[in-house]
């Protein structure tokens, strides 16, 4: 069961109301989900691993899911160190007010990324996640290693036969964010409530807005950079006031720009059917406790 928010134009935002399931991954198949649902009903496609995870608000063209295995426009994700924790459970709260439409969403941050076997058990040895999270920073900060380190990532789970899940990680912290669609036709304000975090707990608070890979593959700014398709980049910080994400194919784009207090990356990652996901990142300190920032959805002429 989803909500819906309808922009304009046949664009729509869709936010499912229950939290992440907990199906085991199904990595490979890259199948349409099944059933006879409404087309906002499927989180995602049942080949890609995120469907567990919370997600935020996926964009749709008419009944056309953009997203892939994009985690949809704004999802807390957790740094701790070089470990990443992402949100599972979700509890959502709808409302209105005015002329405004208003969805708070409360994740609960209690999901870390794991290997399965060919088993589906998962693969418990701390050493090999170790050096995956350390390989995993060197692919970020390294843009020239980015291609030999995915090749000898994708070679790996050929030879092992591994495949992506997220288990939890015991008790979580929950982080609240508000959606409000208001005003011109396709305004989206995110804002972020980290104040319950601890203070020994984590040292970064990630925001992505992202949809599917496939769809958006060209990326623009307005200091007049453009790039497609690879040479975006996995996650390289974006210097520009206001930068976009566009799908030519159905004249759909995708802005925000710069906040005080957080650096803005950008990334795009396709890799078979097993990841495909484009957009953008808000990267802040914990210790910040709260930030809030403008999205526009516009079709394009």
């Amino acid at each position: 069961m989803s909500l819906v928010v309808p922009l304009y134009d046949g664009l729509s935002l869709a936010l499912a109301s229950d939290g992440g399931g907990a199906a085991p991954d199904g990595e490979g198949s890259g199948a349409p989900d099944s059933g006879g649902a409404s087309p906002h009903d499927r989180r995602v496609a049942p080949g890609f691993a995120t469907r567990r995870l919370g997600r935020g608000l996926l964009l749709y063209d008419g009944e056309c899911d953009l997203a892939e295995e994009g985690v949809g426009f704004g999802v807390p994700i957790l740094k701790r160190g070089l470990q990443t924790i992402f949100p599972g459970r979700q509890a959502v709260v709808q409302g209105e007010s005015g002329g405004e439409r208003s969805i708070t969403v409360e994740y609960d941050m209690n999901l870390v990324e794991r290997l399965a076997a060919r088993d589906a058990r998962s693969v418990g040895s701390p050493a090999l996640y170790s050096a995956k999270n350390a390989l995993a920073a060197l692919h970020r900060r390294v843009p020239a290693l980015r291609a030999p380190l995915t090749g000898l990532s994708s070679a790996l789970r050929r030879t092992f036969g591994w495949t992506t899940t997220f288990e939890e990680a015991g008790e979580g912290v929950t982080l609240t964010l508000t959606y409000t669609v208001a005003g011109e036709p396709g305004r989206l304000a995110v804002a972020v409530d980290a104040t319950a975090l601890p203070a020994d707990g984590a040292t970064t608070v990630v925001v992505m807005s992202e949809q599917g890979a496939r769809a958006f593959d060209r990326y623009r700014d307005d200091s007049g950079g453009e790039l497609r398709g690879a040479a975006i980049g996995t996650w390289d910080e974006v210097t520009a006031a206001t930068a976009s994400f566009v799908c030519e194919r159905r004249r759909v784009a995708f802005t925000l720009g710069q906040v005080a207090g957080a650096r803005l990356f950008r990334g795009r990652e396709l890799i078979g059917t097993r990841v495909a996901w484009a957009g953008f990142g808000y990267s802040f300190p914990a210790t910040l406790g709260t930030m809030a920032y403008e999205l526009r959805v516009e079709r394009l002429p």
